[in-house]
């Protein structure tokens, strides 16, 4: 058993070292995408910021999920965060097991770039929808009287540019319609609906979706109307997004073009064809 756990080792760091030199050529050739989709998230962050100097609390509106959904309560509200947090980690190491994995259909940088340009064109709509209509947050820390129902005047430009994430996520007013936790929540879902390959995962996913649905309600978090905007918005963009740009590349057919390629001889020529075949998830014998 030592011993075989000895021979695949050295296999495991050659794939993810392969793997690796791959997804930089990659990331060389899309880092502007790339930069350009994390620095949204940071303008995204920075209007989430600015619209809670502007919020007013007042009376929690009418809202049919409310009537209908039990409150969670300020000790229960954990729940929504801690579901949102396995959705978005299991996501992201979903995108990093080809380094991993002898299963290989997608290119991890690839896949980033299209996540992004989903989460950037939902959340430009975001911003405009909550700048265009305030509404008095429906979360606990949201109401009268709450000292951080909205935010003193800011005293320099700095304290406007300077965002405390943590603190924004779990304790901003203001950013309501339509919900940031579902923007994301759906596009993970969609995007391993579409490139996963495991149906049972692909089932439970959406039922966490919906799952995820139903308690951002029941923890006052958003208004009913904020989660059912996000569910048609963010399906219809990431569904135009997808028909203009290209599809990605599936790796399964490189793997079964490397599979029928002649060896040649040469070493050289062996070597690439070794090369080929280990990014493509193919093992590879190199005993003579």
């Amino acid at each position: 058993m030592l011993l075989h756990l000895d021979r695949e080792a050295p296999k495991l760091w050659r794939k993810i070292r392969a793997e690796t030199l791959l997804e930089l050529s990659l990331v060389v050739e899309n880092w502007k995408h790339l930069l350009a989709g994390i620095v949204f998230q940071y303008i995204h962050g920075l209007a989430a910021h600015g619209i809670h100097y502007f919020h007013k609390p007042g009376p929690t509106l009418q809202d049919a999920g409310y009537s209908l959904l039990p409150e969670l309560g300020l000790d229960k509200a954990y729940i929504s965060e801690t579901l949102f947090i396995f959705i978005f980690s299991s996501f992201a190491l979903w995108t990093l097991h080809p380094f991993v994995f002898q299963q290989k259909k997608i290119y991890t940088c690839l896949i980033w770039c299209r996540v992004l340009a989903y989460l950037v064109a939902c959340q430009i709509l975001r911003i405009v929808s909550f700048y265009s209509t305030h509404l008095p947050g429906p979360n606990y820390h949201c109401h009268v009287g709450s000292k951080l129902a909205r935010l003193p005047s800011p005293e320099s430009v700095i304290e406007v540019l300077i965002i405390n994430f943590s603190k924004g996520v779990n304790y901003g007013c203001g950013d309501l319609i339509f919900s940031s936790h579902m923007i994301f929540t759906i596009v993970f879902v969609r995007t391993y609906h579409k490139y996963g390959s495991r149906r049972s995962i692909k089932q439970f996913a959406w039922l966490l979706a919906v799952i995820q649905s139903l308690l951002i309600i029941a923890s006052r978090k958003h208004y009913t109307v904020d989660v059912v905007v996000a569910w048609y918005t963010v399906n219809l963009v990431t569904f135009y997004i997808d028909n203009k740009l290209p599809e990605l590349p599936d790796r399964t057919t490189a793997l079964a073009s490397a599979a029928m390629l002649p060896v040649s001889r040469d070493k050289d020529s062996r070597n690439m064809v070794e090369q080929d075949k280990l990014l493509s998830g193919i093992s590879v014998d190199t005993g003579n």
